[in-house]
């Protein structure tokens, strides 16, 4: 068999791996409909942490009587929101909403607390380590770079950690437990096929220069390598692809230097309630995935300035991918 034969052949097996994932995702977010939020992180805006609402500089006034409580604003969406980014998540990496949910469980006096394998991270030191980022940690924007300061602890891994592929599939079946069993075997089965080999996480939190506390910023950021780069191209392109079949996130902004790097923004809510925003990108064998949490309205162009940042840090002279 001729070398471009061969390529081609190579080619369409890729697109059809694709174009499979995409479908079988989908079909998950179909069938399943809108996610149940669980109760440990019922009123939480997806995988990130709330934002605390910004205080108010004017004195307090008492709304009118039949004023609706705050409480029960557009629960529907909220609810959609929340679900959607729990799930989208789960597909994704699920780290942040499973350290939502251990961080919670934790607090419940006499309920056990999930544990990760026992294994140490491959290429690096154990997970919540405080040893000198290396391997995947070091791929990850310092703390204090561009004013964007270490962020609220993902339970019991901190505010950073790395993990190993064993511990990194784990977490992400921990993720999905609760979904309808159909649902769940087949993200299961969506895992399995990845084959992560390590995964790093890490939080930062900041603020915009012009607005100060009311425009508090939380990300999330993970960081998966996986057996190949084909394998990261496949989990982006699907990713991207079930997000956009939910039809509840809106497109988000262009990431300068990364024209493969998509964002999608929550729907637009009413002034202070937390929005979020999901990004993900190839980055050789690294998949790239960055949550944020703001209140309403999010800064598009706030979250493309994060997220390129930690992508060209990535693609820096010097730093293997």
């Amino acid at each position: 068999m001729s070398e471009t034969s061969e390529t081609s052949e190579t080619s369409e097996t890729s697109e059809t791996s694709e174009t499979s994932e995409i479908s079988e995702i989908s079909e998950i977010s179909e069938t399943s409909g809108t996610p149940e939020v669980p109760a440990a992180v019922a009123g939480r805006a997806g995988t990130v942490p709330v934002v605390p609402e910004p205080a108010d500089a004017g004195p307090d006034v008492p709304e009118p009587a039949a004023a609706e409580p705050v409480g029960a604003r557009r629960p529907g969406r909220l609810v959609a929101v929340a679900g959607s980014v729990l799930l989208a998540c789960a597909v994704l990496g699920g780290a942040g909403y499973t350290a939502v949910t251990v961080q919670d469980a934790d607090r419940a006096p006499g309920r056990p607390t999930w544990k990760l394998p026992d294994t140490p991270a491959e290429g690096g030191p154990k997970a919540g380590a405080g040893a000198a980022p290396r391997g995947l940690s070091a791929l990850m924007l310092p703390f204090g770079a561009d004013g964007y300061q270490r962020g609220p602890d993902r339970a019991e891994f901190g505010s950073d950690a790395e993990l190993s592929g064993a511990q990194a599939t784990a977490l992400r079946k921990e993720a999905v437990k609760d979904m309808p069993s159909a649902s769940r075997r087949k993200l299961e089965n969506l895992i399995d096929k990845e084959r992560v080999k390590g995964m790093a996480m890490r939080s930062y939190t900041a603020v915009r220069p012009d607005e100060g506390e009311s425009s508090r910023f939380v990300f999330d950021v993970t960081l998966s390598r996986l057996e190949s780069r084909a394998a990261v191209r496949r989990s982006a392109t699907s990713f991207n692809g079930f997000v956009a079949a939910m039809d509840v996130f809106r497109k988000g902004p262009k990431i300068e230097g990364h024209p493969d790097a998509r964002c999608f923004l929550s729907p637009k809510g009413k002034k202070k309630h937390v929005a979020a925003a999901l990004c993900t990108a190839a980055m050789g064998d690294v998949l790239v995935s960055v949550s944020a949490a703001a209140p309403d309205p999010i800064d598009g162009a706030f979250v493309a300035k994060f997220f390129a940042a930690q992508l060209d840090r990535i693609d820096d002279p010097g730093q293997a991918v």
